[in-house]
């Protein structure tokens, strides 16, 4: 292991089965959107840096997710008592402040290529947990998450379904299960940071019992109970979960705490839902994906 070298790493985007701001237990799934890392470490750099670039076009939004990936870098670093130089660049198909885990997967992708570039030592010294942890902690500290969001990072990092405590950081499940991704993106944004904690905690209690659907696998129940509670707390318009409904969808729900939609779904049920999310009026975009069951660390 060493201080020079080049090194990379990828994570996927992630949706939301039950947001975890109201009891800090989460549950999420991968989705097949990515973001990719490249650190270079080296005594030529006087210090940290890194540069996110999201769909090919540097984004003013993607200020704190730069602070972020130069922490997850340092702590990295740090870890292994390493001197902090180095260069960070990302870049993401995942849109920023959308609720579809573009954080967590930087911060995945970020701890992921350091370690690459420290050597193939290093990955087996901390393994797949202690990289998220990592990532979690980088993310508290610059402030772009309430709870750590340790139930995004799994998903970003580990695939399929999973369930956590994020209070503990602990994995409680994963599971794998193949299924399309429709997602509705408005244009506006929505920052976990700003979210109002204090309605979320309210519903707790019937997020619970969303938690405890997804505990027996029966994510599609638990994800459009979590969608409408907290479409209610954050003040979300539930249209686009009652036309999915309309279409036949089990599982749709807000993803993170907004503004996007996301809705499991297959090939017809997701033609019919496109066509009318299509109809809705919202500015922004539709994407088309599917389930990552993957796991991005090796």
């Amino acid at each position: 292991m060493g201080a020079k070298g080049k090194g990379y790493g990828k994570a996927s985007g992630a949706g939301t089965v039950i947001n975890a701001i109201a009891t800090y237990k989460g549950s999420a799934f991968g989705i097949n959107l990515w973001t990719y890392a490249e650190v270079e470490l080296g005594d030529d750099f006087k210090g940290i840096e890194g540069e996110i670039e999201v769909e090919g076009e540097e984004s003013a939004d993607a200020d704190d997710d730069t602070r972020l990936i130069e922490k997850c870098l340092e702590l990295v670093l740090r870890k292994f008592d390493l001197p902090l130089r180095g260069y960070v660049r990302t870049k993401s198909e995942i849109p920023i402040g959308s609720g579809l885990k573009s954080s967590s997967a930087a911060a995945n992708a970020s701890v992921v290529a350091t370690l690459d570039a420290i050597g193939e030592k290093a990955k087996e010294e901390i393994g797949a947990l202690d990289a998220m942890r990592i990532g979690v902690d980088a993310a508290l500290d610059v402030g772009v998450t309430i709870t750590g969001a340790f139930d995004d990072a799994c998903a970003s990092l580990l695939g399929g379904f999973v369930i956590t405590d994020n209070k503990s950081r602990e994995l409680i499940k994963r599971t794998e299960k193949d299924s399309e991704v429709l997602i509705l993106v408005p244009r506006e944004k929505a920052f976990t940071a700003d979210t109002d904690v204090k309605q979320s905690r309210l519903i707790a209690p019937w997020v619970n019992i969303a938690y405890e659907l997804a505990l027996e696998e029966r994510f599609e129940e638990a994800m459009t109970l979590n969608g409408f509670l907290y479409c209610a707390a954050l003040n979300f318009d539930p249209e686009p979960m009652v036309k999915a409904l309309e279409c036949g969808v089990q599982g749709v729900s807000l993803s993170g705490t907004g503004p996007s939609f996301v809705a499991l779904v297959d090939e017809e049920k997701g033609e019919k839902l496109g066509e009318v999310w299509s109809g809705l009026g919202v500015e922004g975009k539709i994407i088309r994906s599917r389930v990552n069951n993957k796991q991005n660390f090796s």
